[in-house]
């Protein structure tokens, strides 16, 4: 094999070639019965492909012909022992790296800014959470990432802990040392456990941070669709085997993924580590130039500014992935709620996330000089029209809250006898659901978690500000979950 094959789609296209009749599902038959709009929406081609477990078509769980290849040479690109494809996203694939390392009591030490697919995997497999705090950037108003004397610090305070998960890099693009935790990680008997969901790219520039598997990890789950040109929903958790138990792995991907995968999705993995094995260099290198220019463009528009080598090196910042481009708006006198909005009904552009301070944009393959330029005008309108309007500049609590005391385990208290309680009265009562602002995906409470008069002052401006809050039944929180 080379990696300028693309077995999955040779073995999807000679099925369809063959001719056979289907009598089997998926129902539309090939794109026969196929209701109009989605004649519209995929290619006759895109509908034959879109096939079921034949033979010639190997098995997710079991691969041994066309799936198998397409994995290995994933491996082969990402440097790992093995790449399994996920039909389930990066949360499918973190709750497949927790499921698989980890057992019901293990500890596992967290960044707190870590993602809620990583509290769904601890409710699956019953670990408990150790929580690191992150560095918080007064300026931006955002969670960095974690220093590794603070890492070292709670390895030596849970000297039981079974792993160490880090988010690597945040979504804002941040980086740790992850080369050096993960040497302390190792020393001390851990496994390192990495979310690398925005990091698929980090392979394909000496410019950007490290790769987590090139720095040692044992695990990286890495959401192939975010940055690169796979469909979305598909990711890939990449293993090295020398301390992970190989058929725990294989077990948890059977378990939590579907019986019924998707080809069209599997395909476009293979399709995705395809192009980065013919162009990756050149395209993520042309990413991240056509980000540091749009970078350098927006700080010199009067109100806006731009993090990029100034951070690097700053606390709870050892490296940056450039093609995140965070645009800081408070000096406008607006919050990045409101600038989101503004740009994508006045100026048509929509941002990746917006937070109380900030909007963020994604640069990445697919870009050009011609989409940074329309940003670009559209930024500097947006600061034009904030200064005519002469705004001070937006002050508010941008802090997390301080961490919540923890009280039963987050398996447990998911899954506890539970009931109804106004939000403004829940105080000092045990949360059993999560609590987020979407984006970032951030669990601001765990279940298990003390609710504490802070957090419900915290939720109530964002809530005011704009932020879209996830994971409680009732979203807007008129009500919320406790332990009975």
């Amino acid at each position: 094999m080379t990696q300028d094959m693309a077995p999955l789609f040779a073995a999807m296209q000679k099925y369809v070639n063959d001719g056979a009749v289907a009598f089997h599902t998926p129902g539309h038959k090939q794109g026969k019965g196929a209701a109009d709009v989605i004649k519209m929406m995929v290619t006759p081609l895109g509908l034959k492909m879109d096939v079921s477990l034949m033979a010639e078509l190997d098995d997710l769980f079991a691969p041994t012909t066309c799936i198998k290849q397409a994995q290995e040479l994933a491996a082969e690109l990402y440097g790992a022992d093995e790449s399994l494809f996920m039909i389930n996203g990066t949360t499918g694939a973190i709750h497949i790296m927790l499921f698989a390392a980890l057992s019901p009591g293990d500890k596992v030490i967290i960044p707190r800014n870590a993602h809620k697919s990583v509290l769904g995997g601890l409710i699956l497999c019953g670990a408990e959470p150790v929580f690191i705090e992150p560095v918080i950037n007064s300026r931006l108003g955002i969670a960095m990432s974690v220093r590794t004397e603070d890492v070292a610090r709670t390895i030596k305070a849970n000297k039981d802990a079974k792993a160490v998960l880090l988010v690597y890099p945040t979504y804002y693009g941040v980086a740790c040392d992850i080369e050096k935790i993960a040497e302390l990680v190792h020393k001390n008997g851990m496994l390192l456990l990495v979310d690398e969901a925005h990091g698929p790219h980090l392979k394909f520039s000496s410019a950007l941070p490290i790769q987590a598997i090139d720095a040692g990890a044992d695990m990286s789950a890495q959401s192939t669709h975010k940055i690169l040109g796979s469909f979305t929903q598909t990711s890939m958790l990449h293993v090295q085997y020398g301390r992970i138990d190989k058929e725990r792995v294989h077990m948890a991907n059977a378990l939590l993924q579907s019986t019924s995968p998707n080809y069209l999705l599997l395909a476009s993995l293979d399709a995705a580590r395809r192009q980065m094995a013919q162009k990756g260099t050149v395209l993520i290198g042309k990413a991240v130039r056509l980000a540091q220019e749009l970078r350098e463009r927006v700080n010199n528009i009067t109100g806006l500014y731009c993090g990029g080598i100034d951070l690097v090196g700053s606390e709870g910042c050892f490296a940056l992935d450039w093609t995140k481009v965070t645009v800081t708006v408070k000096n406008l006198g607006i919050t990045g709620y409101e600038a989101e909005h503004i740009l994508r009904y006045r100026y048509k552009i929509q941002c990746e996330l917006a937070d109380m301070y900030n909007v963020l944009f994604i640069i990445s393959m697919a870009d050009s000089e011609k989409e940074t330029a329309i940003l670009l005008k559209a930024l500097a309108a947006l600061a034009n029209d904030c200064k005519q309007k002469g705004k001070a500049a937006v002050v508010a609590a941008s802090k997390l809250i301080t961490l919540p005391e923890m009280r039963m385990a987050p398996r447990q208290a998911a899954l506890a006898n539970y009931e109804n309680v106004p939000f403004a009265q829940s105080e000092d009562r045990i949360c059993a659901e999560t609590v987020t602002f979407y984006p970032p995906g951030i669990p601001l409470i765990y279940p298990g978690e003390i609710i504490s008069s802070e957090f419900i002052e915290y939720i109530k401006k964002g809530q005011q500000a704009g932020a879209k809050i996830v994971g409680p039944a009732d979203t807007q929180l008129h009500e919320i979950r406790v332990v009975k």
